[in-house]
């Protein structure tokens, strides 16, 4: 039996290592690739072998950015079997790669929201090409550990914390700009509250029109389709504002071609319009829905049949959120990495730089790859390790990720989409914990009761028993009291202590677990100064094998 079950543990385990060796090929394959495509299509510039290596590094952090941020964007409908895992690493990919290529900024700030000055460097460019290839390693790096440690972390967080360790070990401290820092700071509640507050109202909205009244299909036929048009607005809004930037001026020529469309021609949508569009794709969403509908019958009139109705608008929230990602995020992944090609090219700094299409490729596809190679572990962190997700509760945290989103642009507060998915998730399980204690409060109202009224009834038989044993002369009948009295007194005990025992389960119900929250708040807190140390001791490492 014993060597049976060595043998089975040898199996799995060689199976297992095939797996990782099958996987760190495929990704040491990519970079190499990178490398060499880099390396031979800019032979004729000096500082090639810098880009060539910079290049590599662009393509480790994208596969990075792939196993550990997309997460936030299909582990919900993972987590709530609206997707299977393939569906989700599939439908993922595409549409973040489809995001990048498509939408995925043409021009983007070299240094991540302005956070250090680029004058400290004094124009020459060697220092700052060594200072962005530490931030991206050292940002690279970072993400690999919290994806391995199974913490989702803020990509924003790392390439900023990279970048300003990187600067302050160029420049010193002074080039850092401390209210910006400040500000970002500030996105470590902001980010996760918002998120929270949202998702915990729209499931609590969800819960009250259709779940808890007694015909749920009736109720879901009427709100169903006006919460599916809310979500379709919220991310038809985000995906105009967040998503279509950089094809927008080819978006507005090609609506004008309609009769009766005038629509000025602008580089980027207004918040206006990005609004409007998406009243009128969500009034079409609730009128097709509604229509579909009222004529489905034979419908249960259970909780799960309600589920159901959530599943197909999780898989195209799910899309559209990784979609914007790709179109939003890539471009600050790889910003480092297109400053590079830019200094090493123009033998110059400037504070922007355009993004050729084979950057913008590395990060697209390094994404994808990341996420298909390495993407489980953390899609299985936020799907079902933090708090159990259904259809519904699913659906709360993609509504809350969007409208945080829209809402926090429009108030110019800075926030991260990986702490506003997470904080939706611990939403909708601090609401779930809520609402259970509430529906149990009657009964711990009970048990109370019923403790006070048995230690009455056991200080009553103490007390009985206490002046029989104190008796100097007992008859047959007193011993037979007194024995009496002790099985009461012990069955009273054996009562007060299951009332006590209930009361402490009751109170105790988690279904957020304490031990992930305790983990992934360490993260982000550390993620700013843990990249940003990192980063300066690579540049020191980088400066000194160049000088």
């Amino acid at each position: 039996m014993e060597i049976e079950t060595i043998s089975k543990l040898e199996k799995e385990a060689l199976k297992k290592s095939r797996t990782d060796f099958t996987r760190i090929g495929f990704a040491l394959f990519f970079m190499i690739g990178v490398l060499t495509y880099t390396f031979l299509s800019n032979g004729g510039i000096s500082n090639n072998m810098f880009l060539a290596v910079a290049a590599l590094i662009g393509a480790y952090m994208a596969m990075n950015i792939g196993a550990n941020d997309v997460a936030n964007n299909v582990g919900p409908a993972v987590g709530s079997k609206a997707m299977t895992m393939a569906m989700a690493i599939v439908v993922a990919a595409i549409f973040e790669a489809s995001g990048a290529l498509i939408a995925g900024g043409e021009v983007v700030k070299t240094i991540k929201k302005g956070i250090i000055d680029i004058a400290a460097f004094g124009g020459n460019p060697d220092p700052f090409i060594w200072a962005m290839m530490a931030a991206l390693l050292a940002a690279a790096l970072w993400l690999n550990f919290a994806t391995a440690m199974k913490a989702p972390v803020s990509t924003t967080h790392s390439i900023v914390g990279g970048v300003m360790g990187a600067g302050i070990a160029a420049a010193g401290f002074s080039i850092v700009s401390w209210g910006t820092m400040a500000k970002i700071a500030a996105s470590w509640v902001i980010s996760p509250v918002l998120g929270g507050v949202i998702a915990a109202l729209f499931l609590f909205a969800i819960k009250k029109t259709i779940v808890f009244k007694e015909d749920k299909i009736k109720a879901a036929k009427q709100y169903v389709p006006l919460y599916v048009a809310i979500m379709s607005w919220a991310f038809i809004t985000y995906l105009v504002l967040k998503g279509l930037k950089k094809i927008w001026p080819q978006v507005v020529e090609f609506i004008n071609y309609f009769p009766l469309i005038s629509l000025e021609v602008t580089k980027k949508p207004s918040f206006l319009t990005a609004l409007i569009i998406g009243a009128i794709v969500g009034t079409v969403v609730y009128f097709v829905l509604k229509m579909k509908l009222a004529k489905q019958q034979g419908i249960k009139n259970s909780k799960e049949a309600v589920n159901i109705l959530f599943t197909i608008p999780l898989i195209f929230a799910a899309a559209l959120l990784s979609f914007a990602h790709g179109a939003n995020d890539v471009a600050n992944a790889i910003g480092p990495l297109a400053a590079i090609n830019d200094a090493v090219i123009n033998g110059g700094i400037s504070t922007k730089a355009s993004i050729p299409l084979w950057v913008m490729g590395v990060g697209a596809f390094g994404i994808a790859l990341g996420l298909a190679l390495y993407g489980p572990k953390l899609i299985k962190t936020v799907g079902s390790e933090i708090t159990e997700l259904d259809q519904i509760r699913a659906f709360s945290i993609a509504m809350a990720a969007s409208i945080t989103v829209i809402i926090a642009s429009q108030l110019g507060l800075p926030v991260s989409s990986t702490h506003i998915a997470i904080g939706g998730v611990f939403g909708v399980g601090f609401l779930r914990e809520w609402l259970k204690l509430t529906e149990t409060t009657t009964t711990i109202e009970e048990d109370k009761e019923l403790i006070q009224d048995e230690k009455h009834t056991l200080n009553k038989y103490k007390s009985e028993l206490k002046k029989l044993t104190a008796k100097e002369e007992k008859e047959e009948n007193d011993y037979k009291k007194i024995v009496e009295l002790y099985a009461k007194i012990a069955q009273e005990e054996k009562l007060i202590k299951s009332a006590k025992k209930h009361i402490k389960r009751v109170q105790k119900v988690e279904y957020v677990k304490r031990d992930a929250i305790k983990k992934i708040i360490a993260a982000w807190l550390v993620t700013v100064p843990a990249a940003a140390v990192l980063a300066a001791m690579l540049f020191f490492t980088i400066r000194g094998i160049m000088l």
